[in-house]
């Protein structure tokens, strides 16, 4: 069983039992301890007996994520943790409570390598795709620290969810299922930069999940800059990609962007998105910039950001501003690992 215990869905521990000729019920057992009881040792599910419990360690084991840090932002409470992976390597998830309910920010991949220009996840390019177990282990943890399951879950951490799509897809499924943490199909957000046969595989697999894609320009000049990988897939390859989703699917597909102060966020930026986007089905997200120090882009001004909305939502496009939350927790995305791996090298050359 490669992928770990929490990349397994309902009918695998039944074929695992079979396999191992314990009782069917024992598969049952197995999936309430795991996402009802929330256990993160085989040992503390004592409704088994020792020796499944030691076999099950073998076969299929749990391989949790250790916490290394948590970095609060404060009194909305947004906690963005850093975990530990067996082999080493460290990622990033964020907690995000608001309005009784929780949404969860996971990560796909260790780093990435879409190279956005305001992203801190691809500073260091992609280490290593994270298995499915990995990835709902990161909500098994966090559910585990915090008392509960988020309500919400977001493929919007490092990496890009559409790079590792297999792990990804089984990952939501299992997070999904509803022996299983039980969390909406229409709760769950895959956010892609724009892998054109990822949005085009995902219309095929019938499945609910929300789709989020990085526009961040109004046009292939700015998003280039922006995103390097508009030279593989250009908004003229993109938008068709996104109408046949929809199409497809009737899931009305979210634009993510972001707001770079004298970049994009002018109103003539304003009104070549609106040609771009009128008459699609769609929703804009616009996210005013959270500085990278890599990046030399600036923030708008809160006056301009309004004047950017005003002129979608006059325009007829459903459009919201995400509320700036976390800032105090190394808000964009890797922010924290890269800051961790910086400290750890410093350290190192110092000695």
């Amino acid at each position: 069983m490669n992928n770990g215990a929490y990349g397994l869905l309902p009918d695998d521990w039944a074929r695992l039992c079979k396999e191992e000729g314990w009782p069917a019920f024992r598969a049952k057992q197995i999936v309430r301890g795991l996402y009802g009881d929330r256990v993160v040792d085989w040992q503390a599910l004592t409704t088994l007996p020792g020796p499944m419990r030691s076999r099950l360690a073998e076969c299929a084991p749990l391989q949790p994520l250790r916490e290394v840090e948590r970095t609060p932002s404060g009194a909305d409470g947004v906690t963005k943790f850093l975990l530990e992976a067996s082999d080493g390597e460290r990622i990033e998830t964020v907690w995000i409570p608001a309005d009784g309910r929780v949404t969860q920010c996971v990560s796909s991949q260790v780093g990435c390598d879409m190279h956005c220009a305001f992203c801190a996840s691809g500073q260091l390019g992609c280490v290593r795709s994270l298995t499915a177990s990995e990835i709902v282990g990161q909500v098994a943890v966090l559910a585990q620290a915090m008392g509960q399951w988020p309500n919400n879950i977001v493929v919007m951490g490092m990496g890009e969810p559409f790079m590792n799509y297999d792990a990804v897809l089984r990952a939501l499924r299992v997070l999904n299922c509803q022996q299983g943490p039980n969390i909406g199909a229409r709760h769950i957000t895959i956010s892609t930069c724009g892998i054109v046969p990822g949005i085009e595989r995902l219309a095929t697999e019938g499945v609910q999940f929300e789709l989020s894609v990085s526009l961040h320009a109004p046009n292939d000049a700015i998003r280039s800059r922006l995103m390097p990988v508009n030279h593989r897939w250009p908004l003229a390859e993109l938008l068709p990609a996104c109408d046949a989703y929809t199409a497809a699917t009737g899931r009305i597909i979210t634009y993510e962007y972001t707001l770079v102060r004298d970049l994009n966020d002018r109103p003539a930026h304003a009104a070549e998105l609106i040609r771009l986007l009128r008459g699609r089905k769609a929703r804009v997200n616009l996210i005013p910039l959270s500085p990278v120090a890599e990046f030399d882009g600036k923030t708008p001004s809160h006056a301009d950001c309004l004047t950017f909305l005003d002129a979608l939502l006059k325009a007829g496009i459903h459009t919201t501003m995400r509320r700036s939350r976390g800032k105090q927790a190394d808000a964009a995305c890797g922010q924290l690992r890269l800051r961790k791996l910086r400290e750890s090298r410093h350290g190192t050359e110092k000695q």
